[in-house]
Order: structure tokens, then sequence, then C-alpha cells
């Protein structure tokens, strides 16, 4: 199991235990992102305490293969003198550097692993806080846009369960009532010296028609006989 895979257990719970109070939506959003944020900072901590253990490791080592050879050359210059016990305890030398030399390999290559291990789980958190962040660009908006929408609606039933249609139906049958009157006013004031005089040529047209009706039925009258 990686680094980030027990990390992101570890984040999994406290963000599970945070939906548990139902906290708010940007406020838990942060606090994962900063959660995330303080385990990358830790695991690039880590990353780079690994990688000055393997620089020291191979260091070591480097140090222990020159003594292997620098044993090797002497068991060698202690047999071409005729020394073979010298050559002998040379040998040991050798040996015993060698071994240490294996160990370093080791554990070089321990810490080698190590490293690769931390680099990937620092390039898979980087990758999720990445898009972690994009997320809480896009939720935060929504979330804003969700609060805006919601207090719109609130504020509309507020008004459709208020007295403030009631008001305006009122105001409404007032206006109405108002030019009801001015229509009467109106209705009841005197006439207009200008219609007036119209009414006085219409009834002049059928005073002229009514005195050309009567003479025509006079005019019958005294024709037919009696």
């Amino acid at each position: 199991m990686g680094i980030f895979t027990r990390v992101r257990d570890i984040i999994n719970s406290n963000l599970n235990a945070m939906l548990s109070k139902a906290e708010d939506p940007e406020k838990l959003i942060r606090l994962m992102i900063q959660e995330m944020e303080d385990t990358l900072v830790e695991i690039k901590s880590s990353c780079a305490g690994a990688i000055a253990t393997r620089k020291k490791l191979e260091r070591e080592q480097a140090e222990v293969g020159r003594k292997v050879t620098q044993w090797d050359d002497r068991a060698r210059l202690a047999m071409e003198k005729g020394r073979e016990d010298l050559a002998r305890e040379a040998l040991t030398e050798k040996k015993r550097y060698r071994e240490r030399a294996d160990s370093f390999a080791q554990e070089t290559a321990d810490a080698e692993e190590l490293v690769g291990q931390y680099q990937k789980d620092i390039e898979q958190l980087e990758d999720k806080l990445a898009r972690a962040r994009e997320k809480q660009r896009v939720l935060v908006q929504r979330h804003i846009h969700a609060q805006k929408k919601k207090k719109a609606q609130a504020g509309i039933r507020k008004v459709e369960t208020s007295e403030s249609l009631l008001r305006l139906d009122h105001f409404e049958n007032r206006i109405e009532q108002m030019e009801a009157e001015a229509d009467l006013v109106n209705y009841k004031r005197k006439p207009s010296l200008e219609s007036e005089i119209e009414h006085l040529a219409v009834d002049e047209e059928v005073e002229k028609e009514l005195r050309d009706l009567k003479k025509k039925v006079s005019d019958k009258s005294s024709v037919d006989p009696a």
C-alpha cells in the first residue's frame, strides 16, 4: 500500500466525519483542499528526507567501494612481496568492506524505491488537488447561484403570502372608482358652446324636413275631393 493510499484513507475518513455533521459545502471544500495541501507539504518533506538519505547512502557506498578496491590492491601488493600472511589479512578486510558495500547497495535501492513512491504519491496528490480546486470553483459558483435562487424564491413566496397583493387590489379598485367618478363629472357638465351650436344645426335640419313634410301633406289634402 502506497503512502498516498494511506493518506487518502485518512482524508476520506475526515471528510466523512465532516459530512455527517452537515457542514457548509464551501467550508467543507476549503477544509478538504487545506488538508490535501497540508498532506502534500508533509509528503514533499518526507520525500526530501528520503532523497537526502539516498544521497548519503550513495556517498557511503562509494566510499566503501573505494575501500574494497584499496584492500584488493594491498592484498595484491603483499602477495607480490611474498607476504602471504599480509595478503590474507588484506583480503579479509576487503571481504568486510565488500559486505558493507552490498548492505549499502541494498539500503540505497530501498531508499531509491521509497523516493520513487513518494514522487508518485506527490504526482497523484497534486493531480487530485488541481481537480479539487477546479471543482471548488464550480461548486462555489453553483452554491452562490443556489443561495440567490433560494432567496429569490423565498421573496416571491413572501410577496404571495403577504398583504401586498391585497393592497394592490385595493389601489386598483380605488383608481377604477376615481375614473368612474371622473366620467360622471364629465357627463353632468354643461355642454360647450360648440356642441350647442352643432346641436342647433341638427335641430334646424330636422325642422326643415318637418315643414316640407307638412306642406306635402297639406297640398295632397287640397287636391283630393272632399
